[in-house]
């Protein structure tokens, strides 16, 4: 009806409102992300996928605002084929993980976005990088987006230094469904990416699928 005040997500800015996190296990790396996307207090996307591929066997975790953190990795997807073809092989983990960090320092009063940058390459192996305004930092694991606060005395007590390729993945979906019972901002269905030197395996376990804790 004319007249009428526009319902409010309308206007706030679309956000991948979230919960992301990668860990390294010996031989490669395991990303995982929920899928929920907001505006505001209203759910605009419940199935978006926040995990981006940068190349063939890097990939990243994607929070912040949704169109900020997308141009980034649509950069840097762009400036690491160009450097694969200039170099004659895969590039670099770091070279990727540097780009993003360049991009989000040079742009950190115009973009409002948070990625982790996680891959395989045949001169480091399985590596995960934290990227914050310029910020760069090589981590066993990194955890961010909005479920993260809810989540960090679980990842800090339950990481074990030399987890194999399952427990990795398990302890990815653990972390996820916990921050989903807990955040609003975060839910849906839960996005795994597991990559090593064989190649990238993608999976998707459903919110019914997910496990459930004490107070579910």
């Amino acid at each position: 009806m004319l007249g009428e005040a526009e319902p409010q997500w309308l206007s706030e800015e679309v956000k991948t409102g979230t919960t992301i996190i990668a860990i390294e296990f010996n031989g490669g790396v395991v990303l995982g992300s929920d899928s929920r996307v907001s505006a505001g207090e209203s759910v605009v996307n419940r199935v978006m996928n926040k995990l981006s591929p940068l190349h063939d066997k890097i990939y990243c975790a994607l929070s912040g605002s949704a169109a900020d953190a997308q141009t980034i990795a649509e950069m840097v997807n762009y400036q690491l084929d160009v450097h694969s073809m200039e170099i004659g092989e895969d590039p670099q983990v770091r070279s990727a993980a540097t780009l993003v960090k360049n991009i989000s320092y040079k742009y950190k009063e115009e973009l409002s976005a948070h990625l982790i940058v996680a891959g395989w390459d045949r001169k480091e192996g399985g590596q995960v990088f934290a990227t914050l305004k310029g910020l760069l930092t090589r981590q066993p694991f990194a955890v961010g987006g909005s479920g993260s606060s809810y989540v960090y005395g679980f990842v800090d007590a339950e990481y074990r230094k030399g987890m194999g390729k399952k427990e990795c993945q398990q302890f990815v979906i653990n972390t996820l469904s916990l921050a989903m019972n807990r955040d609003g901002s975060s839910g849906g269905v839960a996005y795994l990416v597991t990559i090593d030197e064989h190649g990238t395996e993608e999976n998707v376990i459903l919110g019914n699928d997910l496990p459930t804790f004490f107070d579910q």
